[in-house]
């Protein structure tokens, strides 16, 4: 296999340890402290936050921790982020077929990444992935709550909410198919002022509101259009975490916040679905 058709991870032993059996014992140390919320059936999106282990790690582990009864049942995440590193007009998928991290290679979706192409929004281009951390970081937790799944990889840059909630509705599927949306919340207040944002922010998650902006989330954009698509789908917003980076390991002068969110089907429509 040619080594190009691999994408190496960019950021292990950086955001994460890039020992695997340092990161599977660290990663199980986070899923164990996880308590998952027993009112979350089968969650079929996350949104969970991209920092380095040690300051969203925990934050992250409650959204994966939810996963547990979904192992063999995700064979496809599809998997939305920010562009941190490169401008992207619109979409970007790589050219890459796997992904590697320490504990091994996840294959591309290839079905869904030649359709993809067809969409004038979306360009193939490894660069704006390369150095990317906010889908790398999601990746260990992933392969470590489920069996083998497909990826669906998408860097998301200047796109409207509509034009995220459209190729989000392309890619729904059913019960096979996890959405994740990678995004931190606002970005170096102080820990009050923090706090106080974070929590406007996550309301207006929980209540369906499109609308977020880029000082509210980092990944504002994709954010915005999976609430417009949990909308149309009926799902249910689950606060599961939020803290910041001052509560976990940085200092309360100028902090990071981070939210698990797990959106599933709300009883009252699957109940209506069933008649």
């Amino acid at each position: 296999m040619a080594t190009a058709s691999i994408r190496p991870a960019a950021v292990a032993g950086y955001f994460y340890p890039d020992d695997p059996h340092a990161l599977r014992a660290q990663i199980g140390e986070m899923l164990a402290a996880a308590v998952p919320l027993e009112t979350v059936s089968a969650p079929k999106a996350l949104i969970v936050p991209h920092a380095g282990y040690v300051y969203s790690g925990p934050v992250a582990a409650s959204a994966y921790a939810n996963l547990a009864g979904l192992r063999d049942v995700v064979r496809r995440v599809v998997l939305l982020g920010p562009a941190h590193r490169m401008a992207v007009r619109a979409f970007a998928l790589p050219a890459a077929q796997f992904f590697s991290t320490p504990l091994g290679q996840i294959p591309m979706s290839r079905g869904d990444w030649e359709a993809l192409q067809a969409r004038p929004d979306v360009v193939v281009d490894d660069r704006p992935h390369a150095a990317e951390h906010s889908l790398e970081v999601q990746l260990p937790f992933l392969q470590t709550v489920l069996d083998a799944f497909e990826l669906v990889p998408l860097l998301v840059g200047n796109a409207s909410t509509e034009a995220v909630a459209e190729i989000i509705e392309t890619l729904w599927g059913g019960p096979e198919t996890l959405i994740v949306i990678s995004s931190d919340l606002s970005h170096y207040h102080p820990y009050g002022q923090a706090q106080s944002c974070d929590r406007a922010t996550v309301d207006q998650i929980l209540t369906l509101r499109s609308g977020i902006d880029h000082e509210q989330a980092c990944g504002a954009t994709p954010v915005n259009g999976l609430l417009r698509a949990a909308a149309q789908h009926g799902l249910e917003p689950h606060l599961l975490d939020l803290r910041n980076s001052g509560d976990t390991a940085g200092d309360r002068s100028r902090v990071v916040g981070y939210a698990s969110i797990a959106f599933s089907q709300s009883h009252a429509h699957a109940h209506a679905a069933r008649h």
